[in-house]
């Protein structure tokens, strides 16, 4: 078997270094709550993130019962209140810095992409203090498509000027991985995530953690995509 020696990584952010579901309901919540309508729960948000801001708050709208036509007003309003609660309702899951740490001493150039708009992404990398582990950072908004769609990937691949088979997409979800093989790049998941209501282990990755600090000892196992 033939292993990849990496020369690079992208990582997604909600569900796979930080646990943003709070600021999601308390968003939501309150953009809702200014158009006369009742909040959506936890749950439903977990299994309804990942597809960018836009695809969650049609869904939200479509849940709580509001017509589709509610959608740009809806959109302004969570866009304020986001912007306002950014990170104070979220915390980094166990092992991220670590994990990036060790994947940039092991000579990894890092990258996040996720399809959070990039308003919202890059404030939170700088609030929980992962900003300064990535050359770059991708909201959903940067390319004409998102992620499950490979462009991302192999975009962000070219502003990283590494191959995408030795690139690894470390993510949470289906998403991730479906880009992932379109693209070319291994994909690890973790275990944690919000994985649309499925198991992460249905996703076919190349391997499932419990944690990103786990992910450095297995870069030498990976195969090639």
């Amino acid at each position: 078997m033939n292993h990849t020696r990496f020369e690079a990584a992208i990582v997604d952010l909600d569900g796979t270094m930080v646990d943003t579901v709070g600021d999601f309901e308390a968003a939501l919540g309150l953009a809702l709550a200014d158009l006369g309508w009742p909040p959506v729960g936890r749950d439903f948000i977990a299994r309804t993130v990942g597809k960018g801001s836009e695809h969650l708050l049609t869904r939200t709208l479509a849940e709580v019962g509001a017509p589709a036509s509610l959608y740009e007003a809806a959109w302004a309003r969570y866009q304020h209140h986001y912007l306002a609660i950014n990170g104070r309702h979220s915390r980094v899951f166990d092992g991220v810095a670590a994990g990036l740490q060790a994947l940039r001493a092991a000579g990894l150039r890092l990258a996040c992409l996720t399809n959070k708009p990039g308003a919202f992404a890059r404030p939170l990398l700088a609030q929980k203090g992962l900003d300064g582990y990535f050359e770059q950072a991708f909201g959903g908004d940067a390319f004409a498509r998102k992620k499950p769609d490979p462009l991302p990937l192999l975009q962000t691949c070219r502003a990283l000027a590494s191959l995408p088979a030795r690139t690894l997409m470390i993510g949470d979800s289906s998403n991730d991985a479906v880009a992932a093989r379109a693209a070319g790049c291994p994909v690890v998941l973790v275990s944690y995530g919000y994985n649309h209501g499925e198991p992460v282990a249905a996703a076919q990755a190349d391997a499932v953690v419990d944690r990103i600090d786990q992910i450095p000892p297995l870069l030498a196992l990976l195969p090639r995509p």
